[in-house]
C-alpha cells in the first residue's frame, strides 16, 4: 500500500535505538526524510546510516536531549517545519514507589508527559495552516493495565493520555490528527530490562518470568519493532486521515479489556 505521504518530513524523537529507530525506519521506507534525535552521538549515526541504507527517505541525525528545552529546540532549528511529529523518550527506571521522591516523580513527567505536550505546541499550528499533519505519541500499555514496578511510568504516560484526548478532536477538520501508540512487550532493550526487573522483585529466575509473561499475551510473544514502526507509519499516512483522539495498541492481545 501506498501510504501517500513520500516527500513529507518527520521529526522522530529519541530514535537511536529501540522504538523509535523503529519508527523511523518505517516511515524512511515510505519516502519521508527523518530527523532522528538522542543524546548520544556514536548510536545516533549509526542509526541514521542504518535508516538511509534502507531507501527511500533520508535520515538526518540531531544530537538533542528532547526532555529539555534546548534539545526540542535544537530539534525544531534542524526541522522547523515538521508534517509528522513522533514523541518518544526513554522510560523512567523501574522499581518501587516508596522509593521515589518529588525530583522522581517531577522528572518522570517532564521526560514522558511535559516534552510531548510542549513539541504538539511548537508543531500543531504550523500543521493546521498546512493542512497536514500526523502526530503519534508513544506511550505502554501500562497506560490500559498498570504494572507494578512502571509506577513512574504509569502516572506521567497517563496524565499525557488525558492532555491529548482534551486536544485531539479540533485539528482533525485540518487534516491533523494525534494519536497515541501503546507498545506491549516488544522486543527492546527496555523491555528485556523491565522483564529482568520484574523477575527480580518476584524473586524468580529471569527466563522462567519471561517465558510466564509471553504466555499471557495472545501471540505468545513479544512483538518485534518493524511491526510496531509499521503500525506507527499507518497512523502517519493519508489514509488514517479519520482516525484521531485513539489509543492504539500494539500488545499482541496482551491487554484483556473490551475497551
Amino acid at each position: 500500500m501506498d501510504l501517500k505521504i513520500s516527500g513529507r518530513k518527520a521529526i522522530v524523537c529519541a530514535s537511536s535505538k529501540g522504538l523509535g529507530k523503529a519508527c523511523a525506519k518505517a516511515l524512511a521506507k515510505e519516502g519521508v526524510d527523518v530527523w532522528i534525535s538522542a543524546r548520544g552521538n556514536d548510536a545516533l549515526l549509526a542509526a541514521a546510516d542504518e535508516i538511509t541504507a534502507v531507501g527511500g527517505g533520508r535520515a538526518t541525525a540531531v544530537t538533542a536531549d528532547v526532555t529539555t528545552e534546548a534539545g526540542r529546540s535544537t530539534l525544531l532549528e534542524a526541522c522547523p517545519a515538521p508534517d509528522i511529529l513522533i514523541n518518544n523518550a526513554g522510560g523512567p527506571p523501574p522499581g518501587d514507589f516508596r522509593d521515589w521522591d518529588q525530583n522522581d516523580w517531577f522528572e518522570a513527567v517532564n521526560g514522558n508527559m511535559y516534552s510531548a505536550i510542549d513539541m504538539i505546541k511548537r508543531c500543531l499550528d504550523g500543521m493546521i495552516e498546512r493542512r497536514f499533519g500526523r502526530i503519534v505519541n508513544i506511550t505502554s500499555v501500562a497506560v490500559k493495565m498498570p504494572v507494578t514496578t512502571l509506577g513512574l511510568s504509569n502516572g506521567a504516560r497517563s496524565g499525557l493520555t488525558g492532555f491529548v484526548s482534551g486536544i485531539a478532536r479540533e485539528p482533525a477538520q485540518h487534516n491533523v490528527t494525534i494519536n497515541n501508540l501503546l507498545p506491549g512487550y516488544i522486543a527492546t532493550d527496555r523491555m528485556w530490562s523491565v522483564l529482568e526487573a520484574g523477575a527480580k522483585q518476584a524473586g524468580l529466575d529471569v527466563q522462567a518470568f519471561q517465558k510466564n509473561m509471553f504466555s499471557k499475551i495472545g501471540a505468545k510473544r513479544p512483538g518485534k519493532p518493524a511491526e510496531f514502526g509499521a503500525t506507527c507509519a499507518f497512523l502517519c499516512s493519508q489514509q488514517a486521515a479519520y482516525i484521531t483522539a485513539q489509543n492504539v495498541l500494539m500488545d499482541g492481545g496482551l491487554f484483556p479489556g473490551t475497551l
